[in-house]
């Protein structure tokens, strides 16, 4: 009689494995997520070995050299920012966003402008054929010689293929179709993603070759699969946006080689994605003069001052209970914001329903935006409008007091740059740095002080 192979039952949306059925996961809490899986008959015991043969083995400290190599720059800045400063040789990126938002467009664009630089490309799809990749190309208008196709799910297939091409660029789209043939479960679960993640990022620090791998996202907004795989590669990228408009937003939030937090803004137009170089102007364009209930910060996105509208409504309860609802800002901050201002302000908010949003779909977590979500729900629980050409910058403390933030010079001339005449900052950082000559600037010690010079 044949022995019958090991099974493990796997968690489907954290990894955690168990030798028996559970209908709750112990790990994440999730129910009816765990499947049962093969365990491979025995492990891979290979060592790392290079395209050109070369075979992984310890050495001194003292006798690595350390070559220093340029990063890669595409033609779009944006991209290269949030890289943080262009393409590593040898890193392993991650893509995640949810369908049709727009990661394969940006891929395949960015494969094109990495191939016009000098650079051989693989394109790896297991979603789409050779065909359907060709005329999107053609679509976006991409041409390139050393630019190869290839649909391919098998992970040793696409491994031979990279040692046969000896490419400078790999993308596969997606990581969730790969399948790795000495696992033994369905494309997508686990086993699979971790197995062929481990694979691609063997190939590329051994070989020095970018890989850009796509990740399809949960309904919660987290890449699909076990959390370990955003440990595995070296950056992190989302790419955000709501489909029914043309803006969208890449956000770094792991680099190994860069600022974390740090966004580029795109705009989705027939022709493929386009970067917007200036988005503060975007995110104040649409802005209405005289309109209550508005205040605009300056907040930092990584290394990048980004002037954004927060908008308030407020208005009275018609049930016991008082509603707060939060877009884009964090609803925990909105709640304490609000409760300030009642004890240390005496605006009565405790009947009041608030509605609250970063305009623009940008999201907003720093501390340096609490002045202006307070300003914002004074404008409109005193249907007072705020002058247009304030921006106000600020964190809030417990008691009221108006606390330092960081960056200041860089959020203030930027503010200067797009024509506001007053700034409302800390007063403690008010020293140790030179004020643009066109633009007021105003201290604040306390909230109810900033409130009153606000409306005055």
């Amino acid at each position: 009689m044949a022995k019958k192979k090991a099974t493990v039952f796997v968690c489907q949306n954290c990894g955690y494995e168990s030798p028996k059925y559970l209908g709750k996961c112990p790990s994440c809490g999730s129910w009816n997520q765990m499947v049962e899986e093969k365990l491979p008959d025995k492990t891979d015991s290979r060592s790392r070995v290079t395209i050109s043969g070369k075979t992984s083995k310890a050495e001194p400290i003292t006798d690595i050299t350390i070559e220093k190599e340029e990063r890669v720059k595409t033609d779009l800045t944006e991209f290269n920012r949030v890289l943080g400063g262009g393409v590593v040789p040898g890193s392993l990126v991650l893509i995640g966003g949810d369908p049709g938002i727009g990661k394969s467009t940006l891929l395949l664009q960015v494969s094109a402008q990495l191939n016009q630089n000098g650079g051989k490309v693989l394109y790896v799809s297991g979603e789409e054929s050779a065909s359907q990749i060709k005329m999107r190309a053609e679509r976006l208008e991409l041409r390139g010689s050393d630019f190869y196709r290839y649909a391919e799910t098998e992970v040793s297939a696409i491994q031979e293929t990279i040692e046969e091409l000896k490419p400078d660029y790999v993308v596969i789209d997606s990581i969730q179709t790969m399948h790795h043939a000495g696992i033994d479960s369905a494309s997508g679960s686990v086993s699979q993603v971790r197995e062929s993640t481990s694979t691609l990022m063997q190939i590329a620090k051994m070989n020095d070759i970018a890989i850009f791998i796509v990740g399809h996202v949960t309904k919660e907004g987290a890449i699909a699969g076990p959390r370990m795989l955003e440990h595995m590669v070296d950056t992190v990228l989302y790419f955000e946006g709501e489909r029914h408009h043309t803006f969208r937003i890449l956000r770094a939030v792991k680099n190994r080689f860069g600022s974390t937090n740090e966004i580029g803004i795109f705009e989705m137009k027939n022709g493929g994605l386009e970067e917007v170089l200036n988005p503060s102007q975007l995110f104040l364009e649409e802005r209405l003069s005289g309109a209550t209930g508005s205040a605009v910060v300056a907040a930092m996105e990584g290394t990048r001052p980004i002037l954004v509208e927060i908008q308030s409504l407020i208005s009275p309860t018609v049930f016991g209970n008082a509603k707060r609802t939060a877009s884009g800002l964090d609803y925990s901050r909105v709640s304490l914001i609000m409760a300030v201002l009642e004890k240390r302000a005496g605006l009565l908010l405790q009947n009041q329903d608030a509605y609250l949003k970063a305009a623009g779909g940008v999201k907003l977590d720093e501390p340096a935006i609490d002045l202006s979500i307070a300003i914002s729900i004074a404008s409109s629980y005193k249907e007072k409008e705020t002058r247009p050409t304030d921006c106000f910058i600020g964190e809030i403390g417990l008691t009221g007091e108006i606390r330092r933030v960081s960056k200041i010079d860089q959020r203030v001339n930027e503010a200067a740059k797009l024509g506001f005449k007053r700034v409302f900052l800390p007063k403690n950082n008010m020293d140790g740095w030179d004020f643009p000559k066109n633009i007021e600037i105003i201290g604040c010690t306390t909230l109810a002080d900033a409130i009153r010079r606000a409306f005055s």
